[in-house]
């Protein structure tokens, strides 16, 4: 990909930094988090390998102890016999068995030492893999609202949506209209004479009532005086 050169510069990168200087962000974080992942792939990788190289050498710690141990018990038995010499011998080969499971040992040391370097790289790894993968989120949130409004907004403003609202104004004056041609008919209407004498009935209730409302109010006064 040539975003990042090796495990440390991904550990060190800034995400958002990346991100702010791309043409296209969304292609560059999908490129960030391949890269992440496959490096993320080889370090385990390399990981397993060295808990396999460890396994592979303590079992030969183990056979040379043992060597070193059936040496010095043979060296015991050939003393016991009277043969220094071959107790000697047994001794030699002792030392050579107890400096190679020594040597065996500082390199499971190493590899553990490495070991513990690669967990904490994975560590760090996974965090800015998780980093990079919630700025994909929201980046294609933002892009699909972004999409949305394009969409919207070409539909509000296309030549369809205008033909319709265009139609809709011509029925409201459809409607407007023959609205205003059944209000026409009542213009200069001749009252009949038993509305005109119903007003007059309607009238002569109200006036009652008014003459009724007043008295009681009258009445009321006087009486609160």
């Amino acid at each position: 990909m040539g975003i990042f050169s090796r495990t440390r510069d991904i550990i060190a990168a800034n995400v958002t930094d990346l991100l702010d200087k791309a043409e296209d962000p969304a292609k560059m974080i999908r490129m960030i988090i391949m890269e992440m992942e496959e490096t993320l792939v080889e370090v385990r990788a390399s990981a397993a390998r060295t808990i396999a190289d460890q396994k592979e050498l303590r079992r030969s710690i183990v056979k040379l102890q043992r060597a070193s141990a059936d040496w010095e018990d043979k060296a015991e038995l050939a003393l016991s016999k009277d043969r220094e010499d071959l107790a000697k011998a047994a001794l030699v080969e002792k030392q050579k068995a107890s400096g190679q499971a020594a040597q065996m040992q500082a390199e499971v040391d190493l590899l553990a030492d490495s070991l513990t370097t690669y967990e904490k790289d994975i560590q760090k790894l996974e965090a800015k893999l998780r980093e990079a993968r919630g700025r994909q989120g929201a980046l294609l949130q933002r892009l699909e609202t972004a999409n949305n409004r394009v969409r919207v907004g070409t539909v509000l403003k296309g030549e369809r949506t205008q033909d319709a609202f265009s139609r809709f104004d011509l029925l409201e004056r459809r409607v407007d209209d023959a609205e205003g041609r059944a209000d026409s008919y009542q213009l200069g209407e001749t009252k009949t004479l038993e509305s005109q004498f119903a007003e007059l009935q309607a009238n002569d209730a109200v006036e009652a009532e008014l003459v009724a409302m007043k008295n009681r109010l009258t009445d009321q006064s006087k009486k609160e005086d």
